[in-house]
């Protein structure tokens, strides 16, 4: 009777064990569709997770995402986990591409029903903020790579998926999942090293924020700068965004943190001098956070798939081909395609379906050659 009761009180005092990454905090069935007015169910085993992740400053956060799983048996063994990092939806959470999955008008999953085809499971990320309480961390690049990551992390961990621990693993993404594929990649090693990466594409990929945000000064997609700006504030608060606008700078930045990507389009040919009394960018403190967020500083442990548009309008192909150059120096396995394409969307489309191709010879355990 003693030992029973002082089982039971080792039970009841014993200290419930700290949530780590990847750790699944909920994930409930959900239906996703290609078309708007819920048609074309998308035909698989769908649930919409929240998880443990870590912010850009290694607190601990919650992230939502969505783990889409093929109702066929995978004939090949361990069923791989793609990691799908989508590029630019907006700060609302309205912008969630859980929500426009639910809602069938999500473009991405164009590219994503390819993956699934070929019977691999795929793990979306929300990203911090995007979906869950608070603001949304949009380009804060480690945030995001960490937010990948976890969402493989806790795919594995989503009763009745029948995924494992131990399954290939690869990464994708263009644009801002560019930038958050290469910043999982980075980030791997150190931070998931139990997950057996054995590849990652980036396309688009917005590596250097600096010569990005410059590029779009007083152009037309100035939007995505300056919702790179509220960002990155939001994730680093020192940076104080708010207290370095004028009146017009923060009526506008105020109705971007809750826009979608199309509404940034009122931003057009404004620039950061039009929004502040003073040079954001040439501040130390932007300065020291834009340069944490470069891409290119560590080499990944991993192939890597690099394709850009040579007519992108967004993200200047010398800023993806000094990336490839960065890598290629560190001695990545880098394959690098310059497509033909005439701006920065139809890049994704002509390069998605080679970087799956590319990807899919990886997880079927085929080696890589690069072309540095």
């Amino acid at each position: 009777m003693l030992s029973t009761l002082l089982l039971v009180l080792s039970l009841v005092t014993a200290p419930a064990r700290a949530a780590t990454p990847g750790d699944v905090v909920s994930a409930r069935p959900t239906t996703v569709y290609l078309l708007p007015g819920k048609l074309l169910e998308v035909p698989v085993n769908a649930w919409h997770v929240l998880y443990h992740s870590t912010s850009a400053t290694g607190s601990p956060n919650t992230v939502s995402g969505t783990l889409l799983v093929p109702k066929s048996r995978y004939p090949l063994g361990t069923r791989p986990i793609v990691g799908y990092a989508v590029g630019t939806h907006g700060l609302g959470d309205q912008c969630a591409p859980s929500v426009s999955m639910a809602q069938g008008r999500e473009a991405e999953l164009a590219l994503v029903s390819l993956l699934l085809l070929k019977g691999f499971a795929v793990a979306i990320t929300d990203y911090e903020g995007l979906g869950t309480p608070g603001p949304h961390t949009y380009m804060a690049g480690i945030s995001q790579g960490r937010a990948v990551l976890d969402s493989v992390r806790a795919a594995t961990r989503v009763p009745g998926a029948g995924l494992s621990g131990r399954a290939p693993v690869a990464v994708m993404g263009y644009s801002q999942g560019g930038a958050s594929a290469g910043w999982a990649a980075q980030l791997q090693p150190a931070y998931a090293p139990e997950l057996r990466l054995r590849a990652v594409a980036a396309g688009g990929v917005p590596a250097d924020l600096h010569a990005v945000a410059a590029h779009l000064d007083g152009g037309d997609d100035f939007g995505l700068a300056a919702a790179a700006g509220v960002g990155l504030d939001a994730a680093y608060p020192e940076l104080e965004l708010d207290a370095d606008l004028n009146d017009r700078g923060r009526a506008l930045l105020a109705d971007a943190a809750d826009a979608c990507v199309g509404d940034l389009d009122k931003l057009a040919g404004l620039r950061f001098s039009d929004l502040s009394p003073v040079d954001l960018l040439g501040q130390p403190k932007w300065r020291a956070r834009l340069a944490e967020n470069r891409l290119g500083s560590v080499a990944p442990e991993v192939p890597v798939f690099l394709y850009h548009a040579t007519g992108d309008q967004i993200i200047p192909l010398s800023v993806g081909s000094a990336l490839r150059s960065e890598y290629c120096r560190a001695g990545v396995n880098v394959r690098w395609a310059g497509l033909p394409a005439p701006d920065h969307v139809t890049g994704a489309v002509e390069g998605g379906p080679l970087a799956i191709g590319w990807l899919a010879l990886r997880l079927y355990g085929l080696p890589a050659s690069g072309n540095c």
